[in-house]
């Protein structure tokens, strides 16, 4: 049997796989400023990132994702994490987190927003996507040669985000 025999087992939890990505410039992380339109995150502050198409690889996705969004070529990606998410469906997002340290190049606006370089210190002072003040600080805080965090996010009764990271 190859790997390409696989088939997905309808009788298990699958998950739709995404990127997130933060370029840091010393204290500044490039966030998106949510175009006003959108209807997730309107005007919220979130990190660069999306869908991985078909054929793609998670890294070449990021790649792109960056690219459309920023207008940044290759930053020189490394995947520092990965977050599993229960939407409380059968279906699920698996988020693969990747940071990068600014080499230069033009932003530009696109349809999912503006990027906008933000002072690590001063977050909390932005309307931000609701793991952001947690996952941020985590991706800053990482030393080279650490492996990739592990979390999963989950909501309690009343709907609020819980973050767990493994280890």
């Amino acid at each position: 049997m190859s790997v390409l025999d696989q088939k997905p087992d309808e009788n298990r939890y699958t998950i739709i796989p995404r990127t997130l990505i933060f370029i840091t410039r010393g204290e500044y992380v490039l966030l998106l400023r949510g175009d006003p339109e959108k209807k997730n995150w309107s005007e919220q502050y979130n990190g660069v990132g999306g869908h991985i198409e078909p054929g793609e690889d998670v890294l070449s996705a990021a790649q792109r994702e960056l690219k459309e969004e920023t207008g940044l070529d290759d930053q020189s990606l490394k995947l520092v994490g990965t977050v599993t998410i229960d939407t409380g469906q059968e279906t699920g997002i698996g988020l693969f987190v990747f940071q990068g340290e600014y080499q230069g190049g033009n932003l530009f606006p696109s349809e999912e927003g503006t990027a906008v370089w933000i002072p690590v210190d001063q977050i909390s002072e932005f309307p931000l996507v609701e793991d952001l003040p947690t996952l941020i600080p985590r991706v800053m805080e990482r030393e080279q040669g650490d492996p990739p965090f592990s979390a999963h996010y989950d909501a309690d009764e009343q709907g609020h985000l819980l973050i767990s990271f493994a280890g």
